[in-house]
């Protein structure tokens, strides 16, 4: 498990290496992540779904899995805040670093642990996972954060344009058209998305801020363990009582013991959360991960 999942590991630490070194600008690694984001994984995401055989994919269950989890994540997440009476914008913090997945290193894992065919049933996963955790998280914002409340027009603004879900959306429609996929088309996709995660991974690495692990504190540690423990758990206790098993059983979990996405910073300083302590949540569940990902996959797969 843990030689399956060094050359993850070792891009994230390369790209903080090399961001460390200011290589090859510290320009770089802002737009590397925009391209990303925008081009290379949307890419990845259409061609896969666009071509992938989604009639093998239980689409239902996988979606009640994923509701359920993530609400049982939330429900957790609520009655700490009512038990550690967190202020507002620092439980917006807590609450992203506990029920957000970073994408990358999602795809990145399940790529090398299951295999490209598995790649289909992950993006499925994600196309259902996004929308839901980015109403999840703006309707806390809408809560907690008191100053500057998202209104439901930019609510569905977030969701409608996000890259992502637009890339699935473009992906499983195409799909379910039954619409002609040339193969220049196909390997156009293919290349594109081939940079997606390794860029990903080094732009993950290259965003690892150790100077903002000084201020998490003990809401650092409340949320990575939701995170990177008890919804992993949570969703083996799901496939079992579900009878789910198999690749979409594996993908879930893998999906469940991803570290937070670097994405959360930059919604946290738009709407009003604690961004000091969303830096340091991104960081040091990014670090984290590297130890705990292989120990509960070890167990759980």
């Amino acid at each position: 498990m843990t030689t399956a999942l060094l050359p993850v590991f070792g891009l994230i630490l390369l790209g903080m290496f090399l961001s460390w070194k200011s290589f090859p600008g510290d320009s770089f690694w802002p737009q590397a992540e925009k391209v990303t984001y925008y081009l290379l994984f949307p890419a990845l995401l259409v061609g896969k779904l666009a071509s992938a055989e989604t009639g093998a994919v239980d689409v239902a269950r996988v979606a009640v899995l994923v509701v359920s989890f993530l609400l049982a994540g939330s429900v957790l997440l609520l009655l700490l805040q009512r038990l550690m009476g967190w202020p507002g914008a620092r439980f917006t913090s807590i609450y992203q670093g506990g029920i957000r997945f970073n994408t990358y290193v999602g795809l990145a894992t399940v790529s090398q642990l299951l295999g490209d065919d598995a790649v289909a049933v992950a993006a499925v996963t994600i196309a259902l996972m996004i929308p839901l955790i980015n109403l999840l998280c703006i309707g806390v914002f809408a809560i907690y954060a008191g100053a500057d409340r998202p209104t439901p027009l930019k609510v569905l603004r977030q969701i409608f344009t996000n890259p992502l879900i637009m890339a699935c959306v473009i992906g499983i429609g195409w799909n379910l058209l039954e619409l002609p996929w040339p193969d220049a088309l196909g390997l156009f996709m293919q290349l594109l998305g081939q940079t997606a995660l390794p860029m990903g991974l080094l732009a993950v690495g290259a965003g690892i801020q150790l100077s903002a692990l000084r201020g998490g504190s003990v809401a650092l540690i409340w949320s990575s363990l939701v995170k990177l423990v008890v919804l992993p758990v949570i969703v083996m206790v799901l496939c079992l009582l579900t009878g789910t098993d198999g690749t979409t059983r594996d993908v879930l979990l893998i999906m469940a013991v991803l570290p937070t996405a670097s994405s959360a910073y930059i919604l946290a300083r738009q709407l009003g959360g604690d961004a000091p302590l969303m830096a340091a949540l991104i960081s040091a569940q990014t670090l984290l991960a590297m130890l705990t990902m292989p120990l509960l996959l070890g167990v759980l797969l």
